[in-house]
């Protein structure tokens, strides 16, 4: 992975090379995959003891007994990619058993871990667990099976809320990760390589830690991760990292592994970062995020040395955007931020996770080092629309939920290609065209499910309410004499 050197007002990512997202990937018929995104551990076969300040002994009995009760193991069922560039021949059956069945497309499952948050069966999980999935199921920690459904998914912070319909769970308390230490022992809660209840011990090993991982399924991804030396393994994305009193203080994540396995480094989400995730979902539908609304990078010591600073750490502004927060409170080029509120600034990661943590409306006071001097900004911080009103939860449109950009076609384009309508995929983002086909950018959608297709709005009113399998036919404007076929799950 490459380091990110520049990045707009809160997202900046450096690197950690082989990085894996935790979740263990299964299709039936094939081996097993594995994805990572959790920690790491130490074992004893009959009481975990450490030593804390050389002579206290740290007893994880309590914790480990504690946290257990409140892990799930997390089953995320998907509809199988399905094949295409075929003859219409291949897709008869697709709307039935017998598609799969012959043609080998069964479905996929991954298996994650989960965290009961509140008595009522809501749960914090990664969105990656969970991403795309057409049925979810939970075991609890007393093997009761039960049905989940998304409330709300983030994937700038990977993290998701997930529900079951279930009283008196036994849900963890949530501790307060920014008064974790580099050094405490910590445990790893969760179901790797789909074994329950595992739990594994280490200490905190760094903080505010950007692994670029987030990149591919947010334009604005937020890491400050808490790294610990706990493993964690496949299956157990989305599971505990709690302190020795079984608060949990992080969501466990990301391992940097070049196997897919443990090998030293785990990541997880502060908790801090989910608790203010959970209640912007959970009361608008959508996460508030505020942007300063500038480039930056980490201050070092060559660029501290070119300034004439006697300091070595901050965050460095290479540039502002105009009518953004920041602008509006007098940042400017140049300047270094050193504080904000209490909180001493250090680095990009850090910055990134408390204005995170900020919705738009919200006041903040940055101390900036502006000409050698310090100065202290207030600002009132606005969304990247540049407005500093909470917004709710819009109706996804169906090229949202496909994840791509429509072009309608002119007349010209239609004479050339000798069609009598379509519609051209412009662009393809994250969505259920690339996740299951092989569709490229520039495809013309003539039919869907055999319907014919002249505008982005015939796709809009063709897949609004639609449940189960699609087919989607159309041409290439290199082939326009070629008829290709894809089809996929709504």
């Amino acid at each position: 992975m490459t380091t990110i050197k520049n990045l707009f007002s809160t997202f900046l990512v450096a690197s950690v090379g082989g990085l894996v997202g935790v979740g263990a990937y299964k299709v039936a018929g094939f081996d097993q995959k594995e994805v990572v995104f959790q920690q790491t551990p130490q074992q004893n076969p009959y009481r975990a003891v450490g030593i804390l300040g050389g002579t206290q002994p740290v007893d994880f009995v309590e914790a480990a007994a504690k946290t257990t009760d409140a892990v799930v193991h997390i089953k995320a069922t998907q509809s199988r990619k399905a094949v295409s560039n075929r003859s219409m021949d291949m897709f008869r059956d697709f709307f039935g058993d017998d598609f799969y069945e012959e043609k080998g497309n069964k479905p996929q499952v991954g298996t994650g871990s989960g965290v009961i948050v509140t008595p009522d069966g809501y749960i914090l999980t990664n969105n990656h667990v969970i991403d795309e999935s057409d049925e979810l199921e939970v075991t609890l920690h007393d093997n009761r099976t039960l049905k989940a459904k998304v409330i709300g998914t983030d994937p700038s912070t990977d993290l998701a809320i997930i529900k079951v319909e279930a009283e008196k769970l036994v849900a963890l308390p949530m501790g307060n990760s920014d008064e974790v230490k580099v050094g405490e022992w910590v445990l790893a809660v969760g179901n790797p390589f789909n074994l329950t209840s595992t739990v594994t011990a280490g200490i905190v090993s760094a903080k505010a830690r950007s692994i670029n991982i987030l990149r591919e399924k947010s334009a604005v991804p937020i890491e400050s991760f808490i790294q610990t030396d706990a493993a964690i393994n496949p299956g157990n994305s989305g599971g505990a990292l709690v302190d020795v009193k079984g608060n949990l203080i992080g969501i466990n994540t990301a391992i940097a592994s070049q196997t897919g396995s443990y090998a030293g480094y785990g990541f997880a989400v502060p908790i801090n970062i989910a608790k203010k995730v959970m209640e912007d979902l959970l009361k608008f539908g959508v996460v508030q995020r505020a942007f300063l609304g500038i480039n930056i990078r980490d201050l070092n010591t060559e660029l501290a040395e070119e300034l004439k600073l006697n300091i070595s750490e901050g965050v460095y502004v290479d540039s502002v955007i105009a009518n953004g927060s920041a602008a509006d409170a007098g940042l400017k080029k140049a300047d270094v931020i050193i504080k904000l509120d209490n909180t001493a600034i250090k680095t990009v990661p850090q910055l990134q996770e408390m204005i995170g943590r900020r919705r738009p409306g919200d006041e903040i006071n940055l101390v900036v080092l502006s000409g050698g001097k310090e100065k202290i900004l207030k600002i009132t911080l606005k969304n990247r629309d540049n407005k500093k009103e909470s917004v709710k939860k819009e109706a996804r449109t169906v090229a949202d939920m496909l994840g791509v950009e429509f072009e309608n076609l002119t007349d010209k384009d239609l004479k050339k290609l000798k069609l009598e309508g379509g519609v051209k995929v412009k662009t393809i983002k994250a969505g259920k065209v690339r996740y299951n086909t092989d569709m490229r950018e520039g495809f013309i959608i003539t039919k869907i499910d055999r319907q014919e297709v002249k505008t982005a709005d015939d796709v809009e009113k063709l897949l609004k309410d639609k449940k189960g399998g699609v087919m989607i036919e159309g041409v290439y404007e290199n082939a326009p004499n070629s008829n290709y076929y894809y089809a996929f799950g709504m």
